[in-house]
């Protein structure tokens, strides 16, 4: 756990692509009297770059780069405390498992694995080492669902019977899935794991509670060769072109994005050919984007969900029906995708408030509480500040690299248990789409009593 004194942890961060960039800003900035980045783990040497121009601008020295393979090797040599591990979903179970057994803590992005024969080897190496992994849930930390987490604890809607998700992809951000890695579930398990597993989390957390059993539908719908053409959809020239400077909505371009351009661009390409702006219409893809599921708890409650990666707006709708009223969440991150001056859109709508000024869907929140026989309550929700999900990424971090004195009352910060909760729903989702018949946690062989 992070330490609470004046001593710096080590950390080596394994996996240096765009998410790493959270942790690394953390380390450099808020967090640098917590610890500090003594080696990257990474086989592309550019993109490994990247983040060491960053860290050495801000705190000078230079840490050493080590492939996979090394893992333990940077461990040992580097004296590391903590492994922070933001690469491909496949790898995680190797990484994290070599990562406890080599002497080091882990904290992992979600998911914790993308199979849950993979999530097993994880399970087994924190019973084998005791060794402590933190999970980094940041949709916990959002003041909106927070909120919502403290209707629901007080007890004002009563016990929970049901809960209703409906989370809309908009065909910016649930495009850009397409265009990279996640395209091929093999990497990840798709987007019920990869994706989802965030969603399934809130309602873990939020009814506090634990799931038993799934049934899902869905399939690949909309993107790839042989889904929305293959029922005669062809794009006309108005929907090739969005504006008057050519610009194709379907389309990333990397220049346009110094960042993205330095980590995935010709040079880093031309280490290991991984592309990062494929057609969301390619043959290959193997990921479904239109997705539903019934999952059942132990408490009795039942959870409807819904994940559509192609639609027109970006946001989720969350009912929770309880026994004494009903609680009704909204967020809507982007009413509609719009393309800027420069001819290109924000891929996470979480950082930018330039589309709030849609009239017919404003970007906005909204909870509701209404008990049996009463009029609704619209209740309010405080940003903690500037930054990520409305500051929540800030608190997340803090959790992480800093830790607490107190208890916080609303539990967020997220362990290894909770990463297989909300995990093994993916996992059971998946399985149900294989079978056609539903499936129990239990029998996922996750090797651990989730209850």
């Amino acid at each position: 756990m992070p330490s609470t004194t004046s001593d710096r942890l080590r950390y080596a961060v394994v996996g240096t692509g765009h998410r790493a960039g959270m942790y690394v800003s953390a380390l450099v900035d808020a967090h640098a009297d917590t610890g500090e980045i003594v080696a990257w783990v990474e086989p592309n040497p550019v993109r490994a770059a990247v983040h060491e121009a960053r860290v050495a601008a801000a705190v000078g020295g230079e840490r050493p780069v080590y492939g996979p393979d090394d893992l333990e090797k940077a461990v040992a040599e580097q004296q590391v405390d903590r492994v922070i591990v933001t690469s491909i979903d496949n790898t995680h179970a190797d990484l994290v498992s070599r990562a406890l057994r080599a002497g080091a803590d882990v904290v992992v992005e979600k998911p914790i694995a993308a199979t849950a024969e993979e999530a097993r080897r994880i399970t087994d190496a924190v019973a084998e080492t005791g060794r402590d992994l933190t999970m980094t849930f940041n949709y916990r930390y959002s003041p909106r669902n927070s909120a919502l987490r403290e209707v629901i604890a007080s007890g004002e809607i009563g016990t929970v019977l049901s809960v209703h998700f409906d989370w809309a992809l908009d065909t910016v951000h649930g495009a850009d899935y397409f265009r990279r890695w996640h395209r091929e579930k093999v990497n990840n398990g798709g987007l019920l794991v990869h994706k989802s597993s965030h969603h399934f989390d809130l309602v873990n957390w939020w009814i506090d509670d634990v799931p038993t059993r799934v049934f899902a539908s869905g399939g690949r719908r909309f993107y790839g060769d042989d889904a929305a053409h293959s029922r005669g959809y062809e794009p006309t020239a108005g929907e090739k072109t969005l504006n008057d400077r050519g610009v194709d909505p379907w389309a990333l371009d990397l220049e346009k994005d110094p960042y993205l351009s330095e980590l995935y661009g010709p040079e880093a390409q031309a280490h290991d050919g991984y592309v990062r702006n494929r057609s969301v219409f390619d043959a290959g893809i193997t990921t479904e984007d239109t997705l539903g599921l019934v999952v059942e708890y132990a408490g009795g409650a039942m959870l409807t969900y819904s994940l559509t990666a192609a639609a027109p707006w970006e946001g989720y709708r969350v009912v929770v029906n309880g026994s004494r009223g009903r609680a009704e969440l909204e967020v809507v991150e982007r009413g509609s995708v719009v393309f800027g001056e420069d001819g290109r859109a924000v891929l996470d709508p979480s950082f930018t408030d330039a589309f709030a000024a849609d009239e017919v869907r404003p970007a906005g929140e909204r909870l509701l509480v209404q008990k049996h026989w009463e009029r609704a309550e619209e209740r309010e929700i405080v940003a903690l500040g500037a930054g990520g999900h409305g500051g929540g990424d800030a608190l997340l971090l803090s959790d992480v690299f800093v830790g607490r004195d107190d208890a916080d009352p609303l539990g967020r910060a997220a362990g290894f248990l909770d990463g297989l909760r909300a995990s093994g729903v993916g996992y059971a989702g998946n399985r149900s789409l294989e079978s056609g018949e539903p499936v129990r946690l239990a029998d996922l062989g996750l090797g651990v009593d989730l209850g």
